[in-house]
């Protein structure tokens, strides 16, 4: 059975249940093994520059020590996604890159919940990076750390930040800006009446369209 695996770079349990959660629905429609790991050498949350440079090693080494046939890296910043290209024939894909990518088929202009102010900078630099940056209608944060996400709930700060993007910004599409917000996806998407992009599903969907189609490594880095 192809094995694909799903990194949570940072060393949340919370975060990688949650995106296990998530992928239940998809993992029952495919044939593909879906495994979803944190990496224990790295912080409970990537959320500063800092933050991203330092998980890209621990990444590395994950997909170094893997038999799986595809990865996903499940942080909203790609932390090393071309040098992980690099590092293998295997397919591999970031979870914004696939949200991305996503969005774009399903409305005119995507809007960001993001969970703090200093990723919005970071996200427009990724964005800019991939020429998509002219679809990005806005990029609001709901103020959050990682772990107090998983200690709390906040489908009210999520509707409101939300409802900001549609209704002030234009966006025609919502993006999740965080591998812990799955959760919320169908609620969010019920309560504002626009597609909801959960990144990590959209990551695997990608993971399993380049199995099936055995597009293999060939990946522009």
């Amino acid at each position: 059975m192809p094995k694909i695996l799903v990194i949570n770079p940072n060393s949340s349990k919370s975060v990688t249940q949650s995106m296990a959660h998530c992928l239940v629905e998809i993992g029952a429609r495919t044939s593909h093994d879906i495994i979803c790991i944190e990496l224990s050498k790295s912080p409970p949350g990537i959320e500063t520059d800092e933050h991203v440079a330092e998980v890209v090693p621990h990444i590395l080494e994950a997909v170094a020590a893997s038999d799986a046939d595809a990865f996903v890296i499940a942080c909203f910043s790609d932390p090393g996604i071309a040098k992980v290209r690099a590092a293998t024939s295997k397919p591999v894909f970031g979870i914004a890159e696939s949200a991305y990518l996503t969005a774009l088929g399903l409305g005119s202009a995507f809007g960001i919940i993001s969970m703090g102010p200093s990723s919005i900078g970071r996200h427009l630099r990724y964005l800019q990076h991939l020429h998509l940056d002219k679809r990005l209608a806005g990029d609001r944060a709901i103020n959050i750390t990682v772990p107090e996400l998983m200690a709390s709930n906040v489908i009210e700060g999520l509707g409101e930040t939300g409802q900001a993007l549609r209704d002030q910004d234009g966006a025609s599409v919502l993006i999740l800006g965080c591998a812990g917000l799955g959760n919320y996806r169908q609620d969010l998407q019920a309560q504002l009446q626009l597609p909801v992009v959960d990144p990590v599903q959209a990551g695997v969907m990608h993971a399993i369209n380049a199995l099936d189609l055995n597009y293999g490594g060939m990946f522009d880095v």
